[in-house]
């Protein structure tokens, strides 16, 4: 019998505002769904699982959203309970939560020590206010770095999530909220550039003139500042984005980079499982829809064929700092490198965008500025 994954995901699709330059799968100020979200959340872990006939034993779980912490202390209690009625949380796992800063309080982090967060994910994105007010962030720096030091003594592991790339924002302020995270207890930062959507008011915003994209040379030197100070610091690069203290790498997103199984459940989530990749319908009230009438509400279905989980499994782990070793890559897939990928392995390596050193093929730094594309050309 195929194992079940030890990997699970849940999408908590609520917040307080919808920023506008988020296109995750949410809805604002409807705070009226929730009791129905748990209801329909329930259904769609009960037919997944019946299967499986006992709750599973569960190695990482990550809560994410949507803004998970929004929901109210019986709400989060109620949300550890389903989690207990499902799966198994195992000694020394990873259970994490993303939050924003506004209405965490001691006592709700306490809740979630209690439920079995152990790991809180804190959508800082800035320590300039300027800039969190352009995000239409909700929060302010010193109230977020009261936030994380209070998560910090309760629950002890802290991520923070950090954005370049924003109108307006110069290097300086960049690299001002970098030490001011570098200041603060987390074990754990992820960097990222801030993307324009298309359907979401910052696009239709620069579309319009009213909002002016940063310029390339300014987004990589903001991202190759953070690398600077991060690894200056002490944070190790371990991904394209992530950074993290000795043994604080997110093992929850390590299943995803090393192209592993994993469960998912709630509007818009995407699960690996036996090989098929399937993502549930974005829109919230569709899904809600949906399963009120006891139905699955799957958007995307795919079956992977072997080569196209191996060419995955390489575009996956060149995110890694370390990349991924050659020989045990061909052993898992049963397929060589050079067979599968010939023409994209050389390519790399001319441009000098990759390099194979001591049986690992990683991005070489020019080659992590262009991460996205030169992965790509492994698919």
């Amino acid at each position: 019998m195929h194992p079940w994954p030890r990997a699970v995901y849940l999408h908590v699709p609520f917040c307080l505002h919808h920023c506008g330059y988020c296109d995750f799968t949410l809805v604002a100020r409807r705070d009226h769904l929730i009791p129905q979200w748990f209801d329909c959340l329930q259904r769609e872990l009960e037919q997944h699982l019946a299967e499986a006939g006992t709750r599973l034993p569960v190695d990482t779980l990550f809560i994410g959203g949507g803004t998970p912490t929004h929901l109210s202390i019986p709400q989060l209690r109620q949300l550890g309970a389903l989690i207990d009625r499902y799966f198994e949380l195992q000694p020394g796992g990873e259970y994490s939560m993303e939050a924003n800063p506004d209405g965490l309080d001691i006592e709700k982090l306490q809740v979630l020590r209690q439920i079995g967060i152990n790991r809180l994910s804190l959508g800082v994105q800035s320590f300039d206010d300027d800039v969190l007010r352009l995000l239409e962030r909700t929060h302010r720096a010193d109230g977020a770095a009261d936030v994380v030091r209070q998560a910090a003594e309760v629950l002890g592991s802290v991520s923070l999530d950090l954005m370049f790339g924003v109108p307006g924002q110069t290097q300086s302020s960049w690299g001002a909220s970098l030490e001011r995270a570098i200041g603060l207890p987390v074990v754990h930062i992820s960097t990222y550039g801030l993307t324009w959507e298309q359907g979401t008011p910052f696009y239709r915003r620069q579309r319009n003139g009213q909002l002016q994209r940063a310029e390339e040379e300014l987004e990589r030197a903001q991202y190759l500042l953070a690398i600077e100070r991060l690894t200056g610091a002490g944070f190790e690069h371990y991904e394209v984005s992530n950074f993290a203290r000795s043994g604080h790498q997110c093992r929850h997103n390590l299943v995803y980079w090393h192209a592993e199984e994993y469960l998912a459940f709630g509007p818009g989530a995407a699960r690996y499982v036996r090989g098929v990749r399937s993502t549930n319908c974005r829109s919230v009230v569709k899904w809600l829809r949906s399963w009120a009438e006891g139905q699955a509400c799957v958007e995307d279905e795919e079956c992977c064929d072997a080569e196209q989980r191996a060419r995955e499994a390489i575009m996956l782990g060149l995110r890694l700092r370390r990349g991924f070793a050659v020989e045990e890559f061909e052993r898992r897939f049963g397929v060589q490198l050079s067979a599968l990928a010939g023409e994209a392995l050389e390519r790399g390596l001319r441009r000098g965008q990759l390099e194979l050193r001591d049986g690992w093929l990683r991005l070489t730094e020019a080659g992590l500025l262009l991460a996205d594309s030169v992965t790509a050309d492994f698919l």
